[in-house]
């Protein structure tokens, strides 16, 4: 083989060589490339997976943060509530314990108050047309009583106090007629008494034959002529509705 040839296959040898060492050279860079793409991609779903836990954690966290303003807004209201609720409660408190020291001065005036109209009472029926006295002066007796019970309330005490007065004022809006004994002369006799309220007290026998008028001035009976023995007669059987309400002609006396 000539030198010529020789120096053709070498060069050939050489080129291939170089061919085959290029290839090789290019073959390994898109390796690489391949390679961190992959690695790429892979980091890049790696991280969109860290993102997409971060965003879930945001959402719940948000979610929480909403939760909690409401509850506090709710809790703010709810406590806003409360507090003018004691404040109301506190009012309230304050004016009892008013009432109640007005109560404690109120019990304190009450008492002498109720003591001087027992005394007062008993003077009135005293000084009244003498009917029913002994009942009268025995109900003022028990109210006296009464007022050293401590069992009994004080507004019980006043209550019956003025229900004592109220059966007082009654007497004067009545008509009666009641049998009982006249003393005259120092002798006793059986008569029918007849009242209108307050402003006349008549009796007369039995025998429709005498008649008298309670004088409150003088405090004694005074005898009544023959023309008022038909109109007592007649004022004691109305009052024991034996006969129709009427006018009659009557003396007046009364307590002054």
């Amino acid at each position: 083989m000539s030198v010529k040839i020789r120096k053709s296959l070498v060069a050939s040898a050489l080129v291939g060589a170089v061919a085959l060492t290029s290839s090789n050279v290019m073959a390994d860079p898109l390796k690489d490339i391949h390679n961190v793409e992959g690695q790429t991609i892979k980091a890049a779903q790696k991280s969109q997976n860290k993102i997409d836990n971060v965003f879930e954690q945001t959402v719940e966290l948000k979610a929480e943060y909403d939760s909690t303003v409401n509850q506090t807004e709710i809790l703010k209201v709810y406590n806003d509530h409360l507090a003018r609720l004691v404040a109301d409660q506190n009012a309230g408190i304050e004016s009892l314990n008013k009432q109640i020291k007005e109560i404690d001065t109120t019990k304190r005036n009450v008492v002498p108050l109720m003591y001087r109209m027992i005394d007062t009472l008993e003077q009135f029926i005293k000084a009244d047309v003498p009917f029913d006295t002994e009942k009268r002066l025995d109900r003022v007796e028990k109210l006296r009583e009464l007022m050293t019970n401590a069992s009994v309330t004080t507004s019980e005490k006043y209550r019956q106090v003025l229900e004592a007065y109220l059966t007082e004022k009654d007497y004067s809006t009545v008509v009666t007629a009641t049998q009982g004994a006249l003393n005259l002369d120092g002798r006793d006799i059986t008569v029918d008494f007849g009242r209108v309220g307050r402003i006349a007290y008549v009796a007369q026998s039995l025998d429709l034959k005498n008649a008298w008028v309670w004088n409150n001035s003088t405090k004694q009976w005074d005898k009544l002529g023959d023309e008022y023995l038909s109109p007592v007669t007649d004022l004691i059987r109305m009052a024991r509705k034996q006969k129709a309400l009427d006018l009659v002609k009557l003396p007046i006396f009364g307590a002054e």
